[in-house]
């Protein structure tokens, strides 16, 4: 999450919604953004407050990328519309019930690698 924040951050200090195009902050936001804040997240049990202070994140970035402040008195359901993107917590569930299904698909019976040690070579 704190990793988001940061790399949100950044993007928005570096390409600032005024001097960039909504497409391109669409495409930053599905090819450096969502990977951070999706990684390794195929077993998180997200409760209440993880997925407020996710989406929280989320309508930061994408108010921003709409071209809105907080005092425009929009809601978020008309923002999230806007970019046409799927929400942050479909993709996490999305990746979550993809890496179940996979190691569903894993025989039972099969023995796990061990991988060698430079010891080992």
């Amino acid at each position: 999450m704190n990793n988001y924040l940061k790399i949100t951050g950044i993007i928005n200090n570096m390409f600032t919604p005024q001097k960039t195009l909504k497409t391109t902050r669409i495409k930053q936001r599905s090819t450096v953004v969502l990977p951070a804040l999706i990684h390794s997240s195929e077993n998180w049990d997200i409760k209440r407050r993880d997925a407020e202070r996710i989406t929280a994140a989320e309508m930061k970035y994408t108010r921003k990328t709409a071209g809105h402040t907080w005092t425009d008195y929009k809601p978020n359901t008309q923002i999230a519309k806007e970019p046409n993107t799927t929400p942050v917590l479909d993709k996490i569930q999305e990746y979550g019930r993809n890496w179940l299904q996979s190691t569903n698909r894993i025989p039972r019976n099969r023995l796990m690698k061990i991988p060698k040690t430079a010891d080992q070579m």
